[in-house]
């Protein structure tokens, strides 16, 4: 091989390069003709490598994160890689399954900054050595022309709404939701300002909002709900909306307050359906002139944002479901056994509570009664507990009451204001009070709370008996 001629008739046409792009897949493309090594170009684009150009198959990765694989590596230390036995070097990410070996160098400008690498991966036995000076001074070349050129090409605004998708799927509340969707829109439209209004809210201001921003938000707060209901509506009624920024063209009645805090340019996109929706709005004090990919874009990013928003709501409800009793809304047994876990000796009273002739009401008139009743109750006793007491429902007319109290007097004191709340409305319990002993497992102490009910159960009911100490 006449390294030499390769290097020569690989870097000819580079100064006729126009971009940094151009510059990359002539070199791949010239490259390919002296070896049939899998070759590829992987410029840095935000914070990943993104390939753009490459040969051979079966797969490429079109964007690696900085640091990740051997192509990484060399980015990220600026060394190039000479590896002979790719099954050896923890970093190599597979592409083919018959590939042995990999030359990886990186690509860098007159400054010595890494902007890139050039990768090359062979399936066949190969002299690495002379490879690896060829591949280094194709590298220093085209890293020197993609300089000249300005470096490597920016990130598209769909790469950046690609990125931001991915920050959405991944927030994890509601508020994280709606800020990254804002930054999103602000980044991908290039306007200056995104709001977004929820059902009927205001989504959370970014740490240092800009002073359209915060006049936006003083003249939407001061329009009040009608105004943004408005709002919200015309974009769900019509659909989304932009304003060219042209002079001697009044906006819309609807947009009059934003108008009043120095809004010039708008863009107006529905969230979500129109009932539990709300409205995206991307603004700038600028007169400039969004066109209908950017609309297009920001209507892709509201409904992955509510896409995300909906996601978070559905496993809220899924985990209070699994937290709560349907009927009565109390916590059942699974966060109760959390809670008696821990419990503190001499200081975690619990309080099992049974309804007095609870059957005979299920028999005579009637499951839906029965439930009522239990409803009624679980509210009268809510109503009797202190702030922070807790009560849990475990069984079909069984409750617990988690209570802190400093003696065992108080818990009795406590279990005997919620026998008169039952009474108020015209039903009795039975109520059992235990403390736990030092070292006691919370199922003995509440086995001890269940005894001492039974006890109540044997005296009549309608009362409270405490457990021995």
């Amino acid at each position: 091989m006449d390294h030499q001629r390769v290097i020569r008739d690989v870097t000819v046409r580079l100064p006729m390069a126009s971009s940094a792009l151009e510059a990359c897949r002539w070199t791949v493309t010239a490259l390919s003709r002296h070896t049939s090594a899998t070759i590829s170009v992987l410029l840095a684009v935000h914070d990943r490598l993104r390939c753009v150009a490459a040969t051979g198959a079966w797969q490429v990765f079109a964007t690696v994160p900085a640091g990740t694989g051997i192509v990484g590596r060399v980015y990220a230390t600026g060394i190039p890689a000479v590896v002979p036995d790719v099954t050896v070097d923890p970093d190599y990410l597979p592409v083919r399954p018959d590939v042995t070996a990999e030359l990886c160098v990186p690509l860098l400008d007159p400054a010595g900054r890494a902007i890139g690498v050039l990768d090359l991966q062979w399936s066949e036995p190969v002299d690495l050595e002379p490879w690896r000076e060829t591949t280094q001074r194709l590298a220093n070349r085209l890293g020197a022309r993609i300089a000249a050129l300005g470096g490597p090409p920016a990130e598209s605004r769909s790469e950046k709404l690609l990125r931001h998708t991915a920050a959405l799927t991944s927030a994890p509340t509601e508020g994280d939701v709606l800020a990254a969707a804002a930054c999103a829109a602000r980044e991908v439209s290039t306007l200056s300002t995104a709001v977004l209004l929820i059902a009927g809210q205001l989504g959370p201001p970014p740490v240092a909002p800009s002073d359209l921003e915060t006049r936006i938000r003083a003249e939407l707060t001061e329009a009040g709900p009608a105004a943004l209901d408005r709002m919200v509506d015309r974009a769900h009624r019509y659909g989304a909306g932009y304003t060219l920024g042209e002079a001697g063209h009044p906006p819309t009645e609807d947009y009059r307050p934003l108008t009043r805090a120095g809004v010039h340019t708008l863009v107006a996109v529905p969230v979500g359906p129109p009932d539990a929706g709300g409205v995206l709005l991307v603004a700038d004090e600028r007169a400039l002139r969004p066109d209908p990919t950017t609309v297009s874009l920001m209507e892709l990013l509201a409904g992955q944002a509510w896409t995300s928003l909906d996601r978070l709501r559905t496993l809220a409800r899924l985990r209070e479901q699994a937290s709560s009793d349907p009927l009565t809304g109390l916590g059942h047994t699974g966060p109760f056994g959390q809670r008696i876990a821990a419990a503190t000796p001499g200081r975690t009273a619990l309080l099992a509570i049974d309804v007095d002739g609870f059957k005979t009401v299920n028999d005579t008139y009637g499951h839906q009664a029965g439930d009522q009743v239990l409803v009624g109750l679980a509210r009268a006793l809510e109503g009797a507990l202190r702030y922070g007491d807790e009560l849990y429902r475990i069984g079909g007319d069984e409750f617990v009451a988690v209570i802190e109290v400093s003696r065992p007097e108080e818990a009795v004191r406590i279990a005997e204001r919620l026998t008169e709340a039952a009474r108020r409305i015209g039903r009795t319990i039975s109520v059992g009070v235990a403390l736990p002993r030092p070292g006691e497992s919370p199922d003995r102490t509440l086995r001890r709370a269940d005894q001492a009910l039974y006890a109540v159960k044997r005296q009549g009911r309608d009362g409270v008996h405490l457990s021995a100490a």
